[in-house]
C-alpha cells in the first residue's frame, strides 16, 4: 500500500512551527534564569553555611537531584536547616536558621518563600480537608448502605 504524500510546503510550515515553539520555549526557560541572582559560595561560608562533601553514591545523586542555583529549606530531626547544592564539586552548604538569616540580610533576593506564609497556606488546606471530610463522615452515616442497593448485591 502507498503512503500518501503530504506536500512539502506542508512539511515546511510543520517546521517552522516546530523551531518556533523551541524557541519560545527556550526564550520563557533563559528569561527566568536571569532573573534570579547568582549565590556565591564565599558569601554563605561567611553567613555561617558549612560545607558537607558527597562521599557515596546515593549522595552524590542526591545533590544532582536538588535545583541548582537555590536555597532550599530542609528540615530533618525536627530542626529546621538551608541548604545550597553546588553538583559540579558534589557538596553542599548547610546553614541552620541564625546563618541563612545572616546571609539574608546581605541578599534579600534570594530569601526562601516566606515560612508563615506557607505555614498558613498549609492550614487553610488543612481547614479545607477537615471540612470535605465532615461532609463525608455525615453523608456516610446518613446512607447505611454507603450508597448500595440491593440490586447491587445481587438480591
Amino acid at each position: 500500500m502507498k503512503r500518501p504524500s503530504i506536500p512539502r510546503s506542508t512539511k515546511l510550515c510543520n517546521l517552522l512551527w516546530a523551531w518556533a515553539m523551541t524557541m519560545l520555549v527556550a526564550g520563557g526557560n533563559g528569561a527566568s534564569a536571569a532573573t534570579t541572582a547568582p549565590i556565591d559560595e564565599r558569601q554563605l561560608l561567611d553567613a555561617g553555611f558549612k560545607v558537607l562533601g558527597a562521599t557515596t553514591k546515593v549522595q552524590e545523586e542526591w545533590v544532582r537531584k536538588l535545583p541548582p542555583g537555590k536555597i532550599r529549606p530542609m528540615q530533618r530531626t525536627g530542626k529546621k536547616y538551608f541548604i545550597y547544592p553546588d553538583p559540579s564539586r558534589n557538596q553542599i552548604y548547610v546553614g541552620g536558621p541564625k546563618e541563612y538569616e545572616t546571609y539574608v540580610r546581605l541578599h534579600p533576593e534570594n530569601r526562601v518563600a516566606d515560612a508563615r506564609e506557607a505555614e498558613l497556606a498549609a492550614s487553610a488546606y488543612r481547614m479545607k480537608q477537615g471540612e470535605a471530610m465532615q461532609q463525608a463522615t455525615a453523608r456516610d452515616l446518613s446512607d447505611p448502605f454507603l450508597g448500595v442497593s440491593w440490586a447491587d448485591l445481587g438480591w
